[in-house]
């Protein structure tokens, strides 16, 4: 699985119609083939900073994914969004989904 995440620092007058702007880079993504998730999350500590967690099924659903015209229309729709480069970390895996956490589980 190739699992990806970045962190978005959005412009403070964007912050609040982040996830509006991406809509549409977020379902055509998630209609991809390869695509196994595709997760946006805004920070409690920085409500300007939204990070998003990507897996992918492997290299080529990876590729297809950064050379779909939807990823092109993202990026140049975040790039008028944004206060600076975002941070990413874009590994290969072993593994095609979450899997359980062994250190927790609900009581009862």
């Amino acid at each position: 699985m190739i699992f990806i995440a970045v962190k978005f620092t959005a412009r403070p007058e964007c912050a609040d119609s982040w996830l509006e702007h991406t809509a549409e880079f977020t379902r055509a993504t998630r209609a991809e083939e390869g695509n196994l998730f595709f997760d946006w999350s805004r920070s409690v500590e920085d409500p300007n900073q939204y990070v998003l967690l990507e897996g992918f099924r492997d290299g080529d659903a990876g590729a297809a994914h950064v050379g779909s015209d939807h990823f092109k229309a993202g990026l140049e729709t975040m790039s008028g969004l944004i206060a600076s480069v975002p941070e990413i970390i874009n590994t290969e895996i072993p593994g095609g989904s979450w899997g359980p956490m062994g250190e927790l589980s609900p009581k009862g």
